[in-house]
């Protein structure tokens, strides 16, 4: 009898390629909005006026997170300083003194900690509240359309000085109060700017296929929807920030904003009321102030950028 060789199972050679990995819907989904980013900054990139305000907002941010390490002598008004009184700029202060001995600059450094803080969290309450509204009011129509725009109109032609000052009274003088004051009074512009757009997604052929698998209405608008409008919100959003950051000062110059906390608007409003302008010290009202303008017009154009690249239209022109 013949007895059968025995074959061994053969190996696989070793520079044989590794099996395609298997992609999920998840890793799709996360490869395109890598890849949607990458052009997206690749857009921005070109855009000279978008690249000049992100440098000038970089500079702010960097000054914010500075304040958090540098010497307490430097940026506390409570420390007791040896510096020249009402001293004009020079090498040693940049930006003068005021009439304390207190370096200007050291006070726009602390400042800018607080205003940024003050401006980003108004401001992301103000889209948090637009974007819930113009949602469902655009998504669902109708009476629920008709009611909150009503309720949206009502903010837009509300006086925002005179409502700022009531609920300042109520709330009281802190920061917490200043950021919901602003947040609270300036949400129905973004309302109205997700409605229209929302009008424009929800009639496109992919919700009507979600519908018509069984999605809810809040799956739709989460899932659909809102990812659809994420460019849109956040280029208000960059603009948001700006008239937040304004919005501050004004009511942190009337008087109406936390006294305790360095933020560029009070420091202007101190200024102000020591006499900056009859001692003729413009260092002490210029600092605080050319910081407002600069980290406003930073944030304008990279909002107008964003615009440009997210609006055909405008890239057309």
């Amino acid at each position: 009898m013949k007895t059968q060789p025995i074959i061994a199972p053969s190996e696989p050679p070793v520079d044989a390629p590794a099996p395609p990995k298997k992609l999920t819907p998840r890793k799709v989904k996360w490869a395109r909005r890598r890849r949607a980013l990458k052009r997206l900054w690749a857009d921005f990139s070109r855009n000279r006026m978008g690249m000049a305000g992100l440098i000038i907002l970089l500079i702010f941010i960097g000054m914010a997170i500075f304040s958090f390490f540098a010497d307490p002598g430097r940026l506390d008004p409570t420390v007791v300083t040896d510096g020249p009184r009402l001293a004009g700029p020079s090498l040693a202060y940049p930006l003068g003194t005021n009439q304390q001995g207190i370096s200007v600059l050291s006070l726009v450094v602390e400042g800018s900690r607080t205003s940024l803080y003050i401006g980003l969290t108004a401001a992301l309450i103000s889209m948090l509240l637009g974007t819930t509204v113009g949602l469902w009011a655009g998504y669902k129509g109708a009476t629920t359309d008709a009611l909150l725009m009503r309720l949206t109109d009502a903010f837009l032609v509300l006086p925002w000085l005179a409502f700022a000052i009531v609920m300042a009274s109520i709330l009281g003088q802190s920061t917490v109060a200043i950021i919901l004051i602003i947040g609270i009074t300036s949400w129905a512009g973004t309302a109205r700017l997700v409605r229209a757009q929302v009008l424009s997604v929800k009639e496109r052929t992919f919700i009507e296929r979600s519908r018509a698998l069984g999605a809810s209405d809040y799956q739709v608008v989460i899932r659909h929807v809102l990812p659809n409008l994420m460019p849109v919100i956040f280029a208000n959003t960059i603009l948001t920030i700006a008239i937040a950051i304004l919005s501050e000062s004004a009511l942190s110059f009337l008087g109406l904003g936390n006294p305790l906390s360095k933020s560029w608007g009070t420091l202007i409003e101190y200024a102000f009321h020591a006499g900056a302008l009859s001692l003729h010290a413009w260092w002490w009202l210029m600092g605080p102030s050319l910081s407002i303008v600069l980290v406003v017009l930073g944030f304008t154009m990279v909002g107008f950028a964003m615009d440009e690249i997210i609006n055909p239209r405008i890239r057309e022109r």
